[in-house]
């Protein structure tokens, strides 16, 4: 009779703990990602969308991480590329107010460290090209077809500007610009190609897949469901072909 009751008792308790804690398990798939990398999916995405109250909350918050103020600015800078100036700009402002608020409150935070001079010698072009081999992981021939070929001067341009003058920066490592620009794309209607490189060059540098589903619930609680769900969508075209 005891061992009926016992069996009795250790089944209600699973039960119990399958019941209570469903939200455990939904708060741990963010746990790959450590809090400067959340806070670096919440800012972009907030800049993005133009929320500027919650951008400066997310902005105290990646300070509080222990992100340098110079982290900051470059990610604000890198995101003009992707959702135009008008945003990065309103960005950079909000980050300006933030830190003054906080100087004003007696917090120092580190200004971190300033880019390395670019070697002005170098043929622009040709660093951008090995640095988009880095991040597709194969040789470059987009000059050869598409958009790129269509419109060759936007193949200048993403080669000399994009992935030289800015990725080539190194005060954000490749593995934060890549989480940067697919939080920032994610944030966007329309861009799912983009997306979808940019989630391949993730993986590509680094990042792990689950980094990247982590990414998906901040994306929900920042900018909306529908494109979390979209961007959940590319995710898991992109690791299925991967897995082929």
């Amino acid at each position: 009779m005891m061992t009926i009751l016992r069996l009795q008792t250790f089944f209600l308790f699973s039960l119990f703990l399958i019941l209570a804690y469903p939200m455990n398990a939904q708060t741990r798939s963010t746990e790959p990602l450590n809090p400067k990398q959340q806070s670096l999916v919440v800012i972009s995405a907030l800049t993005t969308t133009g929320d500027i109250p919650k951008l400066k909350q997310a902005l105290n918050a990646g300070l509080d991480a222990g992100l340098t103020i110079n982290e900051l600015k470059e990610v604000l800078v890198q995101l003009y590329a992707y959702c135009g100036f008008p945003r990065s700009l309103n960005g950079i402002n909000a980050l300006m107010a933030v830190v003054d608020q906080r100087k004003a409150a007696g917090r120092n935070d580190s200004p971190g460290q300033e880019a390395s001079p670019i070697d002005q010698t170098t043929d622009k072009y040709d660093v951008g090209r090995k640095m988009l081999e880095v991040l597709m992981g194969k040789l470059d021939n987009t000059a050869q077809s598409g958009a790129n070929a269509f419109a060759p001067v936007i193949d200048t341009f993403l080669k000399e500007h994009l992935f030289a003058d800015i990725f080539s920066r190194d005060v954000l490592t490749y593995r934060q610009r890549e989480l940067v620009t697919i939080s920032c794309l994610a944030s966007m209607v329309g861009v799912e190609p983009q997306l979808q490189f940019h989630l391949g060059a993730s993986l590509q540098v680094g990042l792990s897949e689950a980094q990247l589903k982590g990414v998906i619930p901040l994306i929900e609680t920042s900018v909306n469901k529908q494109l979390a769900h979209t961007a959940e969508q590319v995710l898991a075209n992109v690791l299925g072909a991967r897995a082929k």
